[in-house]
């Protein structure tokens, strides 16, 4: 296995320029697909994730074409895929697994999804039960409630309400929202249960305004597409920079010396974003503006007891700051953690520990107390999921070294996340 030896460091200052959003990226290709006309996308993530997006949208027959660098030009096939017959792998990328299950099984063709063994461990069940609400033909080809999927031409009745469940991913919901224009029938779907990780539906919203549908939504409870709704290009679009990826920029200025990332601002569409509130909490002095953020140091980082449901994937960051806060960190209402790309609060305190944390988890939290003095030289697994490889990275300020195991995991949504890091840090 390769690994990466992070040297001793106390200082993080400088200037970082953000890689595009996943979440942004590949919801945005999907619905250029899904448009009519033609859509030019700027500031496109450039890695693993938006790779299989891409190679799975021009085996469905979509022109996609990369006319300059992070900027690619769509043909939209006006929400009928040319090609009918197609078997995708689409990795570990569920921003592409999901979206993609719910526009095929609309689209009256015979389809095989399929991943790496992470993704067939991650459930999907609840979408595929509300595909099959409207009569949707999905089979499972493996294990009862997992990819890999087999999708068939069916006929499809939306008349009737869509329950699905929200508390296991907002993924779900978003790929059913993007997929019923599709019909050209109204239709109304229900979560049951708590919706959780509500700014990721908000993102979907909003691109789905930007690409001409608008969905009318009651609470976070129902969500109403209009009969005869279509996508129509906007004909071009700017990807914001990733908030997620903008946390451990961040959270570097605040343990150590002064940050600016630049990319997204006050007025992003990303919930991630607010992970600069919650760095507020702790302590630090956040600067925004409408396309950049700049953390600073904080003389003393307080530990805090937060609902990170808003904020899930940022959150991880939290967890690192964590070691370097004044007392007990708690960071709540994070289950979905457990169907990421690994069960990210086991492997979370697994990690942790090993740099001399006392850990506490449960179903839905992660309870940190820091050491008095980190262990240096710990060697942290990645379980091949690129935010437990960026998040650990941070360690190495607490003036200790650290190794990182399988660090080339971060190319499914920053590639060159090590080397950016490596030029603010000393």
């Amino acid at each position: 296995m390769e690994q990466l030896h992070l040297p001793a460091a106390s200082r993080a200052e400088g200037v970082v320029k953000l890689p595009g959003s996943k979440s942004i990226s590949n919801r945005t290709l999907l619905l250029a697909a899904l448009a009519d006309g033609i859509t030019e996308i700027r500031d496109l993530l450039v890695s693993d994730d938006t790779a299989r997006m891409l190679e799975a949208l021009e085996k469905l027959g979509v022109k996609c074409e990369n006319f300059a660098e992070s900027a690619w030009r769509i043909t939209g096939c006006g929400g009928n895929f040319p090609n009918k017959n197609a078997d995708l792998f689409l990795g570990n990328a569920g921003t592409a697994f999901r979206p993609l299950t719910a526009a095929l099984a609309l689209s009256d063709g015979h389809y095989v999804l399929s991943g790496v063994p992470r993704m067939h461990e991650r459930p999907i069940a609840d979408l595929v039960d509300a595909l099959r609400q409207i009569g949707a033909n999905i089979e499972y080809l493996d294990n009862e409630g997992f990819p890999p999927l087999k999708i068939s031409p069916a006929s499809l009745n939306v008349s009737r309400l869509i329950k699905i469940r929200g508390d296991v991913s907002s993924q779900f919901l978003t790929a059913l929202l993007m997929a019923l224009p599709l019909t050209k029938q109204q239709a109304t779907i229900e979560v049951v249960g708590e919706l959780i990780s509500k700014p990721y539906i908000e993102i979907t919203l909003n691109l789905m305004a930007k690409f001409g549908v608008i969905v009318q939504r009651e609470d976070w409870q129902r969500f109403t597409i209009n009969a005869n709704s279509s996508y129509t290009s906007p004909q071009r679009i700017f990807v914001e920079g990733d908030a997620s990826s903008a946390s451990y920029f961040l959270a570097a200025g605040a343990i150590g010396g002064k940050v600016r990332v630049e990319g997204l601002g006050k007025s992003s569409i990303q919930g991630d974003v607010r992970f600069a509130d919650a760095l507020a909490l702790m302590g630090a002095k956040v600067e925004y503006s409408e396309n950049h953020i700049i953390a600073h140091e904080v003389i003393q980082i307080k530990a805090i007891d937060l609902d990170c449901n808003h904020i899930p994937d940022a959150a991880m960051t939290l967890a690192i700051l964590a070691l370097f806060a004044e007392g007990a960190t708690t960071l709540r209402n994070i289950a979905s953690w457990r169907v990421k790309e690994t069960d990210r609060i086991a492997a979370m305190a697994t990690e942790l520990r090993k740099v001399g944390a006392v850990v506490g988890e449960g179903a839905d939290y992660i309870k940190i107390t820091p050491p008095s003095k980190l262990v240096p030289n710990a060697v942290i697994d990645t379980y091949d999921d690129h935010r437990m490889a960026m998040c650990f990275s941070l360690v190495s300020l607490g003036g200790v070294p650290i190794t990182i195991n399988d660090p080339h995991c971060v190319a499914k949504t920053f590639p060159n996340y090590f080397e950016e890091f490596a030029k603010i840090v000393s």
